[in-house]
């Protein structure tokens, strides 16, 4: 079983999502829960010396000026907790449940929450023995994530539910009890250490920008298999005139293009059908270079979401101070996702677009459709309707999300970032693109076997054509499609044949 050792600095995005979706143990470093000592015993200094601090000495919200008394303050983490667990609608996945617990516990041992230490590791041990909280995915707004997480700490004291090791569900405190693990009891801070933080948010951006990722790559494949079926003209991919407009973004895809098309005859002259092929072809770079940059900015913004501290107050250990501020504010995450997913909508159209000009035997000098000669068979004409709904549905989800003057707490709480919601597009965005790019694959691998290509392609397009063709046989006669679309999308969502190292250059 393998181990991930948190310490509030060095968790990166590829750590996560392996650790959200495989048994990985959990460790907690001792320098970070160190921080959480230290930081916490201003917490006491503070409740002594009844110094205002935000949800520590004084009410949440618009009760932010009320001073709270001794008997407020003794149950006040409890009823953060209770006030505030509203998340409905279906339930979030386990995953991403276990990715922003992972994501808060990092961001604890930074030090900054002013959270117990025995809060770290009492989620440290549930997500170790397999249990994971469960709530439901609505009721965030981008501004802390504070109803979502209080049903997920409602759980941790053991008033919720959680999910068991084998996916079943059942109340925490039984749970906990069959683990040998005790509910854990809250003290001053505590409750909104657990609530108010914009972790379940990041842990799910996080997620879906590495699908993304995934996804990218995956039709960066795809465009090579279906310039290799066209016999495109690779002269657009050449560094060199790239390089006399150098957008870092369109010199990496084309760098990724150029990889998967190493050792095909492509690149020798004669080779390619026209001087000019369609944009689609001819601009693949810059079509796909523009995404890269939106991708790499979202990588970039997901890695510091998760390594960041979230709260309100931070603890500021040298200062020896809580001090009230707008960390939790996700508003980067959602120009991120927004500005990923309008990045996918050419993307897509080009995929269309390429898929198209290889079903025209006008365009690709194939028979119609590709189908089989001496065949009845229509070919892949009627699976474009799919592509174009694939298509639709991509650019619908793209749409911005609309951001208003948040009507919380009596106009105290009056903005929001909408990230969950774009977050959620992005991901349908993701999903559609993998649909998208295995259509785009099964049409790029029947004309490269038209043209007698299969295992003359070059050694990586090769080997994704054999990879293809374990899951879809070639269309010779018509036959229902739809479970070889799925299987293909699911592997490539695995990342398990689309990705090209960097080291297959040319």
């Amino acid at each position: 079983m393998k181990t991930l050792r948190l310490d509030g600095t060095s968790l990166t995005v590829a750590d996560l999502d392996r650790a959200a979706h495989g048994n990985w143990q959990l460790d907690l470093a001792p320098e970070g829960l160190a921080r959480m000592s230290r930081t916490h015993a201003l917490v006491a200094r503070a409740i002594a010396g009844k110094i205002p601090v935000y949800g520590v000495t004084t009410g949440l919200g618009a009760r932010a000026t009320e001073v709270l008394g001794a008997d407020a303050l003794a149950d006040f983490s409890l009823q953060t907790l209770r006030g505030r667990a509203h998340a409905i609608g279906p339930l979030a996945a386990p995953e991403v449940v276990r990715a922003g617990l992972i994501v808060r516990l990092n961001t604890m041992l930074g030090g900054y929450s002013a959270a117990r230490p025995e809060v770290a590791r009492h989620i440290a041990t549930c997500l170790n023995a397999g249990l994971v909280p469960v709530t439901g995915s609505l009721g965030s707004i981008g501004a802390a994530d504070l109803v979502l997480n209080a049903a997920t700490g409602l759980a941790l004291i053991g008033e919720g539910e959680m999910y068991a090791g084998d996916g079943s569900i059942g109340p925490s405190a039984e749970l906990m009890q069959a683990h040998g693990i005790t509910p854990l009891k809250l003290a001053p801070r505590d409750g909104l250490a657990l609530a108010n933080h914009s972790c379940a948010t990041a842990a799910r951006a996080a997620l879906t920008v590495s699908k993304a990722a995934t996804a990218f790559e995956a039709v960066q494949t795809s465009a090579a298999m279906s310039m290799e079926g066209f016999r495109a003209n690779t002269g657009p991919l050449d560094e060199t005139i790239l390089s006399i407009k150098p957008h870092p973004g369109h010199l990496k895809a084309a760098s990724g293009l150029r990889n998967r098309l190493a050792g095909s005859a492509l690149f020798e002259t004669g080779q390619a059908r026209r001087l000019q092929d369609p944009l689609s072809f001819r601009n693949v770079a810059q079509i796909h270079g523009t995404a890269k940059t939106a991708l790499d900015r979202a990588m970039d913004c997901v890695q510091i979401e998760i390594s960041s501290a979230s709260d309100n107050p931070v603890a500021l250990a040298e200062r020896e101070k809580l001090v009230s501020c707008g960390a939790y504010f996700t508003s980067e995450i959602t120009s991120a996702a927004e500005t990923l997913s309008r990045s996918f909508v050419p993307l897509a159209m080009a995929q269309l677009a390429r898929a198209a000009k290889l079903l025209n035997p006008e365009f690709s000098g194939l028979p119609s459709f590709l189908a089989m000669p001496d065949s009845a068979s229509n070919g892949f004409a009627p699976v474009m309707k799919v592509a174009e709904s694939l298509v639709a549905e991509i650019a619908h989800a793209a749409q911005s999300i609309p951001v208003w003057p948040s009507v919380n707490a009596n106009g105290v709480e009056d903005c929001l970032t909408g990230s969950p919601a774009a977050v959620s597009a992005l991901d349908r965005i993701a999903d559609n693109v993998f649909h998208l790019t295995s259509i785009e694959l099964l049409i790029a691998c029947q004309a490269i076997e038209l043209r007698k290509l299969s295992s003359n392609c070059g050694g990586f397009l090769a080997g994704m054509n054999y990879q293809v063709r374990k899951i879809s046989p070639a269309l010779r006669d018509d036959r229902p499609l739809a479970k070889d679309i799925e299987n293909l999308s699911a592997t490539l969502k695995e990342n398990r044949i689309a990705f090209c190292p960097p080291d297959a250059s040319e």
